[in-house]
């Protein structure tokens, strides 16, 4: 490799070891594909949506080692040993998530476009703060699109599941 060479260069696939929903996975993607593709497109994983091909609509948000990202805009690659959460790793043995059904139970999506990835950034915030008061609950969804609710379910549905991972009977 000459000092010009770039790591990587002249490579057109990558090998790729990752964790998905709890399954290890192994696969080989072309330098381009995006994160988004890979999970849509060779692991059938259609939760993840793709809305602004950008990363600031949140249709594409996956959990990546917990943190909150737009998968249409990052590369596949940078996938490498880490661990995926998409909506479909959610539910556990026939059961919504409590996250998952506050959003049922508040109505909180119409079209359910974005429905998934503000679900599973929801799950993040409440690991961060499990108790957010409406500021940080508005100032966390603001990064995900809904053109159908106006929010109020949203922000109820945030608060419910909060209430209920808290314990707190009734909520």
């Amino acid at each position: 490799m000459s000092d010009n060479t770039l790591p990587g260069e002249g490579v057109s696939e990558y090998p790729l070891h990752l964790t998905v929903n709890g399954m290890e996975r192994r696969t080989t993607v072309p330098v381009a594909c995006t994160a988004a593709d890979l999970l849509r497109d060779d692991m059938r994983l259609t939760g993840t949506r793709v809305g602004c091909s950008r990363g600031v609509c949140g249709a594409c948000v996956a959990l990546v080692d917990g943190v909150p990202a737009a998968t249409c805009s990052m590369f596949a690659f940078q996938l490498e040993g880490c661990d995926v959460q998409t909506i479909e790793g959610l539910e556990q043995d026939g059961q919504l998530h409590l996250v998952q059904q506050a959003f049922v139970d508040q109505g909180a999506f119409q079209c359910g476009y974005c429905t998934s990835g503000m679900v599973l950034l929801t799950k993040a915030l409440l690991e961060r703060h499990p108790r957010p008061d409406r500021a940080t609950i508005a100032e966390w969804i603001s990064s995900n699109v809904c053109r159908c609710t106006g929010y109020a379910q949203i922000i109820a549905a945030v608060e419910q599941a909060a209430a209920r991972l808290a314990g707190e009977e009734g909520a």
